[in-house]
């Protein structure tokens, strides 16, 4: 069985953590935290916009280390969980594949083009594995279309909308720091245009009409062209100055047998759901029972193709770190059209 060890111990490596228990194909065998509390196995500061708050774990069975450089010296480890701040994620991938270890890294890979590239070609050169922790395609509606994708089962996808909002994130004070955090496009917005680019490919140009926070696009809506000129994707994404709706997400993707809808908002009174179903040429409303899970599930089945990758020596595509480099290139180039207030080309 694969032995990991996580990097960084917030909400993420928390989630990460509670998913390594459920794993079938790896086994969490350390941490590392700079946080003496954390290394002594209380977690219970670490909440999150999901999921459960932290709690006292039982590290008994766990090496810890203060360092990742101390974590990396330990021979029985194969895979890095990095679960760092975005910033250290490029510095922690790089320092993992030159000490021979496999790096599965929460998204976003890096926070530019460059930063992804630097990993990618360290992955060649050290022949290790980089798997990008997305998690939005395991994800019960999000999943069911990806598959429906790959299976052909709706035909071939002509066209999408993808909503993400958010209300202000006042937690995380430098949330709109493009060298940190990278804004609502790298935090946010990312997940849908990773979605995009493995539903549709890489568009060729794109447009990005935004409201901006010094200079850093805060919301925005987006047009995306396709070498297909009959390939339409539009998006809404980021930050509205409100605390009624912390969060909301969906799409409707129109295929050649079928429109297919979800959306989900998370408000302060409870949840708003709209179930998935899918609405047929044929004047049909079909409401497809979804396997029953929560979204921890979502992350034990990422880290289970995460271990089927490195096997393999190949990324399952929804792992797969070119894919997630290319999520953030098309980022970029949103940023860049908010900024310009035109079209931008992408390839």
């Amino acid at each position: 069985m694969i032995k990991a060890g996580i990097a960084g111990v917030g909400f993420m490596g928390w989630i990460h953590y509670l998913a390594y228990q459920r794993s079938t194909q790896a086994k969490l065998a350390a941490f590392c935290t700079r946080d003496s509390r954390k290394r002594s196995g209380d977690w219970r500061g670490i909440k999150g916009n999901f999921g459960p708050p932290g709690e006292q774990i039982d590290v008994s069975a766990l090496q810890v280390y203060d360092t990742l450089e101390s974590m990396l010296d330990d021979p029985s480890i194969d895979l890095i969980d990095i679960c760092l701040p975005p910033h250290l994620h490029v510095d922690a991938a790089l320092k993992s594949l030159a000490a021979g270890k496999h790096v599965l890294c929460e998204k976003p890979l890096g926070l530019d083009t460059n930063q992804c590239d630097q990993i990618l070609a360290a992955s060649q050169k050290y022949n290790r594995s980089v798997l990008v922790a997305q998690v939005l395609p395991y994800m019960g509606q999000y999943e069911y279309v990806y598959k429906a994708v790959a299976e052909g089962t709706l035909g071939k996808a002509l066209s999408g909308y993808f909503k993400r909002i958010i209300s202000p994130p006042d937690w995380i004070p430098d949330f709109y720091d493009l060298k940190r955090i990278g804004g609502p496009l790298i935090d946010l917005h990312v997940h849908d245009m990773h979605f995009v680019r493995m539903v549709f490919g890489m568009p060729r140009r794109v447009m990005c009409t935004a409201a901006m926070k010094d200079g850093v696009v805060k919301f925005c809506h987006c047009l995306l062209e396709f070498d297909d000129s009959q390939t339409i994707v539009a998006t809404s994404s980021g930050v509205q100055d409100q605390t009624s709706r912390p969060f909301t997400h969906g799409f409707e993707m129109v295929f050649e047998k079928g429109t297919v809808q979800f959306e989900l908002a998370v408000l302060s009174d409870g949840l708003d759901i709209m179930p998935l179903k899918i609405m047929t040429t044929d004047g049909k409303i079909l409401r497809p029972e979804l396997p029953g899970a929560d979204d921890i599930s979502a992350f034990a089945n990422e880290i289970d193709d995460a271990v089927t990758s490195i096997r393999q020596g190949k990324p399952q595509r929804r792992l797969d770190g070119q894919v997630a480099r290319d999520a953030i290139h098309i980022c970029h180039c949103l940023q860049l059209s908010a900024q310009s207030r035109g079209w931008v080309n992408c390839q």
